[in-house]
């Protein structure tokens, strides 16, 4: 059973050279498409578009920034990082 994505869910790379890595969902693109960032190499002025399928959610989501991305507030990377700092080990 797939569980639902939204924007600030918690996601990991299933595929790519990426694979494995912790990333937050910053905003949904056309058919399929998520983009997603993590602070370090991905950030958010260039998040890393990922076809949906390739993520695999942790089923947790960051009320904090979900609530600043939808309503369009400053989010900055190091708020980022530090959210998937305890995701990292996993």
């Amino acid at each position: 059973m797939q569980k639902e994505v939204f924007v600030g869910s918690i996601v990991y790379s299933k595929a790519g050279r990426d694979c494995g890595k912790c990333y937050i969902i910053v905003r949904f693109g056309d058919q399929g498409y998520a983009y997603v960032a993590n602070g370090t190499d991905k950030k958010l002025a260039s998040p890393k578009k990922k076809n949906i399928k390739h993520l695999d959610p942790s089923g947790d989501t960051n009320e904090l920034i979900r609530e600043k991305l939808l309503a369009e507030k400053q989010v900055f990377d190091s708020e980022i990082k530090s959210a998937l700092r305890a995701y990292a080990g996993k």
